[in-house]
């Protein structure tokens, strides 16, 4: 594969806050990416983007169209807070309506695929009736996706609900639509211990788009760490990683996952993430320039 036939990703949270659409696509593009995914985590600023008006969806669809740097997926970490499988009805009647606008977005501004944070709770235990509640509100999800055609896509978790690809398997069992796939994070499959290489390629006909990032192992005496962690300071076996997605012609999009909130220059720190990914890429020989 040549560099130009590469897609490569920036998260919106290495980027700035505090610019506007065009400028961080612009920003995105200077440093070297193809797209940004956006972010509707739990905090009331980027929930409140589900609520945007038509002038707003406008808005960014035309930095879009004027940086030519596209938004095609979404990171919806707002479950979190409303999880799809809370015990509290009103909290699942929450998580459903935010699926629901999170679709209508995904349908006005162009986005593809939203990334499902699998926790069936998060701030609070789970049990086997949470596991079902899980279930019983993604099927809605499920049915939602399928009118609208908008990809769901589960990512590879920081807990152990939704830890590896296999777990995605056994719920495919279940939800077998085209639109339900899943978003493996290659950082979280190497802090849980899975063997990277055999989960990448048993789930690859359903990968829609792979993170990147580094992690700190989970371990007996240790909760692991999911995030934060630079490049090549982890336990992620990047060689190894490319040189599988090489040999199974993997041809999807990648996106590197980093938060650059306590970086003195956070735009060297995206810099030089770009630059390790491409240097692991070009030693296993997966970009040919």
């Amino acid at each position: 594969m040549r560099l130009e036939d590469l897609r490569l990703g920036i998260y919106e949270k290495a980027l700035p806050d505090a610019i506007g659409w065009k400028e961080r696509l612009a920003l995105a593009k200077e440093l070297g990416f193809d797209f940004v995914e956006i972010s509707i985590d739990e905090t009331e600023e980027r929930l409140g983007r589900m609520s945007w008006s038509e002038e707003q969806r406008l808005d960014l669809v035309r930095a879009m169209l004027e940086t030519g740097v596209d938004v095609p997926s979404m990171c919806l970490s707002g479950h979190r807070r409303f999880p799809l499988g809370s015990k509290d009805p009103m909290v699942r009647k929450q998580a459903l309506e935010l699926m629901e606008k999170a679709i209508r977005f995904s349908l006005d501004t162009g986005v593809r695929v939203i990334q499902i944070a699998a926790y069936d709770e998060y701030y609070q235990d789970s049990d086997e009736e949470t596991d079902r509640l899980f279930r019983q509100t993604f099927l809605k999800c499920e049915k939602l996706a399928r009118k609208y055609q908008v990809m769901l896509s589960f990512e590879i978790m920081d807990t152990p609900y939704f830890n590896s690809i296999d777990k995605f398997l056994d719920l495919k069992h279940e939800f077998t639509s085209c639109w339900t796939s899943v978003y493996p994070d290659v950082g979280n499959l190497s802090a849980w211990g899975n063997d990277v290489p055999q989960q990448l390629e048993k789930g690859i006909d359903w990968i829609t788009a792979i993170h990147l990032k580094d992690t700190l192992a989970v371990k007996d005496d240790f909760p692991g760490v999911f995030k934060e962690v630079p490049f090549g300071t982890g336990c992620v076996d990047f060689p190894q990683v490319f040189t599988l997605l090489k040999r199974l012609d993997y041809r999807g999009p990648f996106l590197i996952e980093m938060w650059t909130g306590k970086e003195n220059n956070p735009e060297q720190a995206i810099r030089d993430a770009r630059s390790f990914i491409l240097k692991h890429m070009r030693d296993v020989s997966f970009i040919e320039n």
